[in-house]
């Protein structure tokens, strides 16, 4: 099996791009705590430590991203190299840097925004609404408790403000807008001829020895990993969700909460008097209050079209007064009790209540608005709400049961039957399956924690049941090894045809890169080269119709004062590429909605080269220091 890492080299390298960009929300520093830190320091900024701790955080939390992109079983350490080591400081450095510039220009995010981004989670909702039940699940899933989770996520709204207030507030001239996205749409025609490595195969022979000389200087990329084959059950709430049952009273009482929810789509619009009065009045100024409060009632029965301007002359709500005594709409729970009670009772606008007594004095109360629509009946709802209650149940059962399960596991350790027979579960197999397996071919077993522990060497010679590991929200996965091949070299016989074929291939390309080399020379010179060109088409840097980038770059490139310019491009070991550039065209007059994208395009480049230019600058004053060994990989 050839080397993953040679396989994948353009992609690991735009990661290594990825990972030095600071993350501006949710970044490598995120879930990393100070109170963790202690021992040796990766790095110093400006005298704060960045920890072994958060380094390794950091990296776990990159090796977590490259699992989810290439497939839980891949084999990560052949990827923690020094560059990426290097990067992942660097970044931490550049999130030391942001934070401690948002903490003393005083940024912060507050409640209410902490409480709206953390409910518009999606990994935190349930049927698209905020669960707390999830919330705790998935932070237990991380180890993180919920206090240090929100002192971090508001942690991360300040650097947000400070980054957006940086990259977001920029001012580009309409001049350099059009200019640049003329640039970007400025089209040329071209047609093109493809020299790949087929024809030329013929030209090439390989003979056994050269064969045998890859197969000896390449071992790796002929070694079969080791494999295992293993049993496994998993648990979950939805397992307990289908042996749920649900009582009557409680579709009612879910059918209940559900219709007293609904104060967004049942709301009501009032306007009110208020005659206030102190918590601690005494019951004769009490008395004056509502006296006065009838009076202004019996002024309203006889005229109630004065009640703004008696609002205005009397009510001592300042929020309202000036408005005419409105409050606009406003739904259930969004009033005090008293209050809420006699608007929701008053059943046509313009009625006007008697006086009302709350905690803040006397109202009185005229309904001006009435928005919504009747709420669903039961039997319409049952279904969901069966459903749901089901769901709230299991999770809640789950969460004892769960305990159960890890503990049979745990200590009934040389099979999993009386774990599946306690909870009526199915034991599953697998086929053999290799830590570098895709996570297609994995399937439930596509876990890092599982494959670790399998993959162990005492789960290997004990074949004993590996702890239970919660490989989704609510779902646990216990497993066991039932038959293992150790890593073996396959024999040269076995893959000299497979090498034969790669070698052949790759002098194949060589040849006809060299051809169209000396093809585009002729074709500078004036010479047609007997090429056969394809149909013409028609590209631009925005729609490269597939031509690679250092190709286009080449294309848009030429003097279009001399046309058809030719251009090449190294595929590699897809052979050699020529284009032929026939004509510049035009550029298409854009609308005034293009043109407001472009210059917002055109806002966004200036705004990343102003956050970069400004984090170049705090680390350019900034005392930055990082002890190179202590990031070396442990052997």
């Amino acid at each position: 099996m050839f080397d993953f890492v040679h396989k994948n080299k353009w992609l690991i390298q735009i990661l290594l791009v990825l990972i030095a960009v600071p993350f501006a929300f949710f970044g490598l520093d995120s879930f990393t705590s100070t109170m963790f830190r202690g021992g040796d320091e990766v790095a110093k900024v400006d005298g704060v430590a960045v920890s072994q701790r958060e380094f390794a955080d950091a990296l776990r939390q990159h090796q977590d991203r490259l699992r989810a992109m290439f497939g839980a079983g891949v084999d990560v350490s052949e990827m923690d190299t020094a560059e990426t080591r290097q990067l992942l400081v660097e970044s931490l450095i550049d999130q030391k840097l942001l934070a401690n510039t948002a903490l003393k220009a005083h940024l912060a995010g507050s409640d209410d925004a902490l409480r709206e981004l953390i409910a518009s989670i999606p990994a935190f909702q349930s049927d698209g609404k905020f669960s707390k039940v999830m919330y705790e699940s998935q932070l237990r899933a991380q180890g993180m408790e919920p206090t240090y989770f929100e002192a971090q996520m508001r942690r991360d709204m300040g650097t947000s403000q400070l980054t957006g207030s940086i990259s977001e507030f920029v001012i580009v001239s309409r001049g350099v807008a059009q200019r640049l996205a003329s640039l970007e749409n400025e089209a040329r025609e071209v047609s093109e001829v493809i020299l790949g490595p087929q024809p030329y195969l013929t030209r090439v022979t390989i003979d056994d020895a050269k064969a045998k000389a890859h197969y000896d200087a390449n071992p790796a990329d002929f070694r079969l990993a080791e494999r295992l084959k293993v049993e496994y059950v998993s648990f979950s709430a939805t397992d307990l969700e289908r042996a749920e049952g649900v009582s009557e009273k409680e579709l009612r009482e879910a059918y209940q909460a559900r219709v007293a929810r609904r104060g967004d789509s049942d709301q009501r619009r009032a306007s009110h008097i208020l005659i206030a009065v102190p918590s601690d009045a005494k019951d004769d100024a009490r008395k004056a209050a509502r006296e006065k409060a009838e009076t202004i009632l019996a002024e309203l029965r006889k005229a109630p079209e004065r009640f703004a301007q008696l609002a205005k002359k009397h009510s001592q709500d300042p929020g309202s007064a000036e408005n005419g005594g409105d409050l606009g709409f406003f739904g259930s729970g969004m009033m005090v009790k008293a209050f809420e009670e006699t608007a929701f009772g008053l059943k046509k606008v313009g009625e006007i209540s008697n006086v009302v007594e709350s905690e803040f004095g006397y109202h009185v109360i005229r309904l001006t608005g009435i928005k919504g629509s009747k709420a669903p009946g039961l039997d319409q709802l049952s279904g969901e709400l069966r459903a749901e209650i089901k769901r709230q149940k299991s999770v809640k059962k789950f969460a004892q049961e769960g305990g159960v399960f890890k503990d049979m596991v745990y200590e009934q350790p040389d099979s999993l039957m009386p774990a599946a027979e306690q909870f009526k579960l199915a034991v599953r197999h697998s086929g053999w399956i290799a830590k570098t397996a895709s996570a297609a071919e994995l399937g439930p077993l596509a876990n890092a924690k599982v494959l670790g522990a399998l993959f162990s060497a005492e789960s290997i010679r004990t074949r004993r049941n590996i702890d239970a590991v919660e490989v989704s929200p609510n779902t646990l996965l216990a497993a066991r090894v039932v038959d293992y091949q150790p890593a073996a070299q396959r024999p040269f016989d076995e893959v000299k045809g497979e090498i034969l074929a790669l070698l052949r291939k790759r002098e194949a390309a060589g040849l006809a890169r060299a051809e169209g080399a000396a093809k585009l020379e002729q074709l500078m010179k004036g010479d047609g080269a007997g090429l056969k060109w394809g149909k013409s088409r028609v590209v631009s840097r925005r729609d490269t119709k597939g031509i690679r980038a250092d190709a286009m770059q080449r294309i848009v490139g030429v003097d279009a004062r001399k046309l058809p310019a030719y251009v090449g491009a190294d595929l590699g070991d897809g052979g050699y590429a020529l284009y032929r550039v026939e004509k510049v065209l035009p550029e298409t007059p854009r609308t005034s909605e293009q043109a407001k994208v472009a210059l917002a395009r055109t806002e966004r480049m200036a705004g990343r080269s102003q956050y970069a230019a400004f984090l170049a600058n705090l680390r350019a004053g900034a005392d930055v220091k990082i002890y190179k060994e202590l990031l070396a990989k442990k052997q």
